[in-house]
């Protein structure tokens, strides 16, 4: 988790950036081969030799490219490095983008994609997904391509449930199963129930994965608007903190449980973060419970985009659709869950998928990505991520005033929504 100073550092950082964009306009191009620079947050070493092997590839045939290096930073730190490197005029060509695509799309910072991808032969625009291009879209526009659409699910470590003589039914399970079966594992075993893997407490707005279910939102669709303090938010909160204080079906704050190690009987994480699994206890793998208000799928995204500042627009657009096309998207897809429809069918993500079945991967990826709604994203997040972490951390408190609580957290982000 990003600490305060640097989070507020990359805020300022952004806005900077955001009016340096506006009033500078587009790089101009350099002349001569081109080296392009792609930041990413990977380390993992065979996504990097696949990005790597994709970019020899179009070298071969693109001479006006030199060379292409993916740079890898931390992750924890890439908003605040990506910002810092923009702002320092030492921008990247092209980037990963997360939550911040949406302050880079209102500071004019990214390339418009549509028209290139359209025009590019074999590229196949209409392959895209409706549902995964909204996020990283303006105006019909698309600024980033989103690579990797990865639905949150719910992973299960049978074993535990065993252990406690417990058992759930996946094709009816809700949320109080979870919690109970949660509850007797945590007392009979001292493993914990289940847990909001990136959560810990700080990262409030992955919570989306359980609020989702009660009917609930962050703010209103227009983004203007904060809705924490909606009777549907604090019913799904009251859940959380009766979980965490009461049953202790959830770690309390100060405790961590990493189910992936075998501490946990649940967990809810992105599917692609199957990788993590060791074989070390059997699993199984679910979409997200049933909520009160039924059910529901929620999806975490990744873009990349291509920055306006580059001086190798044309050649780092180009790569983008080279990198982009329906064969390089068919060997992410073993990484990234794509955004082609082509492609997603549980068989085809599991050709190159190692632990998952193509049952599994059809349940919790093809079947919940054309509903699901994404994570809580807005202009400015690193200053509403912030403001509403100090509003939230009165809520984890035994005695909490809940109603207040998430008073305070509109209190507290409505003045930055409403700019």
């Amino acid at each position: 988790m990003i600490n305060a100073r640097k989070t507020l550092g990359a805020l300022a950082l952004t806005a900077m950036f955001g009016l340096s964009a506006a009033c500078a306009g587009p790089a101009a191009e350099t002349s001569g081969p081109a080296e392009l620079r792609m930041t990413v947050w990977t380390s993992n070493e065979a996504q990097l030799k696949l990005l790597n092997s994709i970019g020899d590839a179009y070298r071969a045939d693109h001479p006006d490219v030199s060379k292409i290096t993916f740079e890898s930073l931390p992750f924890a730190d890439y908003n605040t490095t990506l910002t810092t490197q923009i702002a320092g005029g030492n921008a990247p060509d092209l980037a990963w983008m997360g939550d911040l695509s949406k302050d880079l799309i209102a500071s004019d910072a990214l390339v418009g994609l549509t028209d290139k991808l359209k025009a590019t032969d074999g590229w196949q625009y209409d392959d895209l997904l409706p549902s995964v291009t909204a996020e990283y879209s303006r105006n019909g526009t698309l600024y980033a391509y989103p690579f990797s659409n990865s639905p949150y699910a719910l992973y299960v470590n049978t074993d535990l449930l065993a252990k406690a003589g417990q058992k759930i039914d996946p094709a009816t399970l809700t949320w109080d199963q979870v919690a109970a079966a949660g509850a007797a594992v945590h007392e009979k075993t001292g493993k914990a129930g289940f847990v909001i893997r990136d959560f810990d407490y700080k990262s409030w707005n992955v919570l989306a994965t359980v609020w989702t279910g009660w009917g609930a939102a962050a703010w209103s669709p227009d983004g203007k608007t904060c809705t924490f303090a909606s009777p549907e938010m604090q019913k799904a909160f009251s859940f959380l903190h009766d979980a965490a204080f009461t049953t202790k079906a959830t770690p309390s704050p100060g405790t961590t449980a990493d189910f992936f190690a075998g501490d946990a009987a649940f967990t809810i994480a992105q599917v692609s973060r199957a990788s993590l699994l060791t074989g070390s206890f059997k699993f199984g793998l679910h979409p997200l419970p049933a909520g009160p208000a039924g059910k529901y799928a929620v999806l975490g995204q990744a873009g990349v985009g291509v920055l306006t500042s580059s001086k190798h627009q044309s050649q780092a657009t180009d790569f983008l659709a080279y990198l982009t096309n329906p064969s390089n998207a068919e060997k992410l897809a073993q990484f990234f869950p794509p955004p082609r429809k082509s492609l997603l069918t549980g068989a085809k993500l599991a050709a190159n998928n190692k632990t998952l079945s193509a049952e599994q991967l059809q349940t919790v990826v093809v079947d919940q990505l054309p509903n699901a709604v994404t994570l809580p994203n807005h202009t400015s997040p690193a200053e509403i991520a912030q403001k509403g972490k100090t509003a939230l951390d009165a809520m984890w408190k035994a005695d909490a005033d809940i109603p207040a609580v998430l008073r305070s957290v509109c209190a507290a982000i409505d003045p930055i929504l409403a700019k």
